[in-house]
């Protein structure tokens, strides 16, 4: 039997011998006794836990009975039930009968890429399905027969070996036949490089094939075994070139014993011998011969794998790159790949003992130690699902500890001013970040240059590094609740992490250098400012920064943090983090870093966007109340459907812009990427919205040189409000789905630094709001020349209206109407693009935030027709109220509160007005 617990795995209920794993399955045991003894032929005190295996965790148990036939229904409700007042929550239809019963006909050992196929027995009227280490089997890899009896996996792989299950579905329970199986690791064969030439001269030469363990090997040519040197794990044949008939021989290193898998890839390995009469720089009897620059490989020292590469040079053969790995490590390396999560706290005890025992040979291996943080890295993903205790954390630590010591700063120097390693040092950071988060209960690590405590704080948190020679300390002032935090102090990493400070990953260094320990913390909860204190370990080097690695941009990045010298101590930095989001990110590549100017636009981004906000609202009601009156012929009528689409466009992206910058703020403060999943529909609609503003400013240039400058034919209202729409809506609608269908793929389109907008950075999705609004910005800038020009001409003609006597005042209200609602201040937007100068960016910033409040007032107040019918209407009213205020008291009284409330407010968003162009 067994039942799937609602609770994170954790890895010490895999240890019959652990306190926890025994009061955890005491609790199983007495449950299940209490629930199954109203069974009929139930053995009294038969019932055994068996195990525990991850899932949510599954407890596996046995009980006894004189009937096999026996429905659990009421017993197992019973059981549900006992464990939930214990605190112990089961999975909904969590229970199973469960036997171990082969599913495969196979007799013998499984091999890699070969046919594997499972029957379940058949049933009528059972649903059957398949379960893989207790997931759904991939449908990429594995096939189901028809009727669900057959599971077949075409090539099968080490790592698809663990537990297969077949399901049946019963009326009382789910009944499960597994069996555990088990597929051998692939052999590796190494003969060095697959080609070498000798001289035509008789010769004997060596020719060297190794193997991984349980695997042996032997040399054959034209079909005959060769008479071979047996090493431990190699065979060295000593092969004659021939004489005078120069010929080439291809010599083959196979499996041997094992004729079954000689059809496979990986079965052989063969080197071609060829021979020449010409003179070479390179000799040897083992590499071969070779020419000036010429390259080949050879094999590594009895106790490696890998291969080293030669280069002929004058003198010989010279090593040109050791890529060697210690055998005991790669054997670990071939194992983790197929390693099951209950398995993790002993693979990484051996791997702790491994390293630890060959010190000195892996700190000197740049290949080694470069394989450890692959299997490092590894185990931090396999353990995304499951929780660790301190034997697991302390065997990860301790070969950090060994791989970054003084004895290791070669390697790591060689390793980081490598292209082709993969940024070794940045995966080891990001493997140790990844595991903090998966850790249980209180404890704490000391090792030589790594220190880790993990507590629960409230309120505040205070920490000292208990490293020697270091004093780092962590302040975080206020905590909401009750939380975990795990602080790891590293004092060695800084010799190991890049330097680097820019996105270029051709440039490994930089004129920086990472002064101070490393501070690794993980807090499960949102904090808002935490406080580093840092000695600094060189006082001849100044400029201190505070920075953190953002693993998206691959660099050190300072954004949120600041330096603060305290008092006159000049070998101490204290760091102050926290992040904000600014409104000149929507155009800019570039993002300001120094925290009290990114507090300042911050400040005012959001005070200018609430009073845009807060404008729009009123610019939409007034449009309401004045509608009829102002739309009575057709121009007048299109003008004012652009300002309330206008509006409601800025509106909305107002509102998408707040949700997104409180997203980006969280993770942000969390020390965490933007969150892809959460901003992608933000960022849609934002980029939408921010685009339709931006065309029915467009629509409002066209009416305006419609009705300026072109002179021929007339459209109707209808045609108008096609062509409105369809540019207003239909093409940002365009735009914004071609962005997303070209960028959506791997991280190309929400950015993951600083705001939850289009990405920049690799993809250049910016550039599909950009680059139209910069064309409109640029075809309204020429609109507007053109209509000044034409009111110009018109200034000095009999035809100028009364009220526009002089052609200068004229023009000044034409630009002020004409300026905000085109959204030419967006243009600053172009200096935001070029530079990260502050004072571009306030100005675009106190501009475009407050860009509603210039909507209300240049679209609604500074139009005579619309202030003529308010100023109307409130009077009408008021003389209304005032008359029946001589009948009706009451009646007046409401009235009165009404209008006298709504011009309060009226004057209080628009202090100041003065006259403008009408409609």
């Amino acid at each position: 039997m067994s039942m799937t617990i609602d609770k994170p795995f954790d890895t010490s209920l895999t240890k019959p011998e652990d306190s926890h794993y025994k009061d955890f399955a005491k609790q199983i045991q007495d449950a299940v006794e209490q629930s199954y003894k109203s069974l009929p032929s139930y053995k009294t005190g038969s019932v055994n836990v068996t195990g525990f295996r991850p899932g949510s965790t599954i407890a596996d148990y046995t009980i006894i009975a004189t009937n096999s036939n026996l429905d659990f229904t009421s017993a197992n409700i019973n059981l549900y039930n006992i464990l939930l007042s214990k605190g112990i929550t089961v999975a909904a239809n969590g229970f199973a009968q469960s036997e171990q019963k082969p599913l495969i006909s196979t007799s013998g050992n499984l091999y890699p890429q070969q046919k594997l196929e499972l029957k379940c027995p058949q049933s009528v009227n059972r649903t059957i399905t398949w379960k893989v280490n207790e997931k759904d089997p991939d449908s990429t890899k594995y096939t189901i027969s028809e009727d669900g009896g057959t599971l077949t996996l075409n090539s099968a792989a080490y790592s698809d070996h663990g537990r297969y299950s077949c399901i049946m579905q019963t009326a009382s329970i789910p009944y499960i036949q597994w069996q555990d199986i088990s597929i051998e690791q692939e052999p590796s064969i190494s003969v060095g490089d697959n080609e070498r030439v000798f001289p035509c001269d008789g010769r004997t030469v060596q020719l060297t094939c190794y193997v991984n363990a349980d695997y042996s090997v032997e040399w054959v040519l034209n079909g005959n075994v060769q008479t071979s040197e047996i090493g431990s794990d190699s065979i060295t044949v000593h092969h004659i070139v021939p004489k005078d008939n120069c010929r080439e021989e291809i010599l083959t290193c196979r499996l041997k014993g094992l004729p079954q898998l000689l059809g496979y890839s990986y079965s052989t390995r063969s080197v071609t011998v060829k021979t020449s009469t010409e003179d070479f720089t390179c000799q040897d009897n083992t590499l071969g011969f070779g020419k000036t620059n010429d390259m080949t490989k050879g094999l590594c020292e009895n106790g490696k794998e890998g291969s080293i590469t030669y280069k002929c040079k004058s003198n010989g053969w010279a090593i040109e790159q050791d890529d060697c790995v210690l055998k005991v490590i790669k054997d670990l390396e071939s194992k983790v790949q197929g390693l099951a999560v209950t398995a993790i706290p002993q693979f990484m005890a051996e791997l702790s003992n491994a390293v630890e025992q060959n010190n000195a040979s892996v700190t000197q291996s740049a290949a080694t130690v470069k394989t450890i943080v692959e299997i490092l890295s590894n185990i931090a993903d396999l353990s995304k699902n499951i929780t660790h205790k301190k034997p697991v954390m302390e065997s990860f630590l301790n070969t950090v500890d060994i791989i970054v010591s003084d004895n290791s700063s070669k390697t790591w120097n060689d390793l980081n001013n490598k292209n082709t390693t993969g940024n070794t040092s940045v995966k080891l950071l990001e493997a140790i970040e990844n595991i903090s988060d998966r850790l249980s209960d209180v404890f704490a690590v000391n090792l030589s240059s790594i220190h880790l405590n993990r507590v629960t704080i409230k309120n505040s948190f205070n920490q000292t590094s208990q490293l020697p020679s270091s004093t780092t300390q962590i302040v975080i002032p206020n905590i909401s609740k009750p939380t975990f935090i795990t602080v790891i102090f590293f004092s060695k990493l800084n010799d190991v992490l890049p330097t680097r400070n820019t996105p270029n990953n051709d440039n490994r260094t930089s004129q920086n250098r990472i002064n101070g320990d490393v501070v690794v913390v993980k807090v499960n909860e949102t904090i808002n400012n935490i406080s580093f204190g840092f000695d600094i370990t060189n006082t001849s080097l100044g400029n201190p920064q505070c920075v953190f690695w953002n693993f998206d941009l691959d660099r050190w990045d300072s954004t949120g943090c600041k330096v603060k010298i305290t008092g006159n101590e000049t070998d101490k930095v204290t760091c102050e983090c926290n992040h904000t989001t600014s409104f000149s990110l929507l155009m800019s590549p570039f993002a300001i870093t120094d925290p009290v100017k990114r507090t300042a636009l911050a400040y005012i981004t959001y005070i200018g966007v609430a009073i845009s906000m807060a404008s729009l609202v009123l610019c939409l009601i007034i449009e309401m109340i004045v509608w009829k009156s102002v739309t009575r012929n057709d121009t007048s009528y299109m003008r004012h459907v652009s300002i309330v689409n206008i509006a409601v466009s800025l509106l909305i992206a107002n509102v998408c812009f707040i949700i997104g910058a409180a997203i980006a703020d969280q993770d942000i403060k969390q020390e965490q990427m933007i969150s892809v999943g959460r901003c992608s529909a933000v960022v849609f609609f934002m980029h939408f919205f921010y685009l339709a503003l931006f065309f029915w400013m467009l629509v409002s240039a066209l009416l305006l040189l419609y009705s300026t400058v072109i002179v021929f034919g007339q459209l109707s209202r209808t045609e108008m409000m096609v062509i409105a729409f369809t540019v207003g809506y239909g093409a940002p609608l365009l735009i914004a789905v071609i962005t997303v269908a070209f960028t959506a793929g791997p991280k190309n389109y929400v950015s993951k630094e600083n705001a939850c907008w289009l990405n920049w950075n690799p993809s250049r999705a910016l550039l599909a709001f950009v680059i139209p609004a910069l064309a409109i910005f640029a075809f309204n800038l020429m609109v507007v020349i053109v209509v000044v020009y034409k009111m110009l001409r018109r200034g000095h003609g009999a035809t100028t209206q009364p009220d526009e006597k002089h052609v200068l005042v004229v023009i000044a209200k034409s630009v002020a109407f004409l300026t905000p609602i085109f959204g030419l201040t967006w243009g600053f937007g172009i200096g935001t693009m070029v530079s990260p100068d502050f004072g571009i960016h306030v100005v675009f910033a106190l501009l475009n935030s407050l860009q509603g409040f210039f909507v209300l007032v240049f679209g609604i107040i500074l139009d005579n027709k619309v202030r003529q019918y308010l100023s109307r209407e409130l009077s009408l009213k008021k003389l209304s109220s005032t008359g029946t205020r001589s009948t009706s008291a009451g009646a007046s009284s409401s009235r009165l509160g009404f209008w006298q409330r709504n011009r309060n407010a009226y004057h209080l968003s628009n202090p100041n007005t003065s006259s403008g162009p009408s409609s």
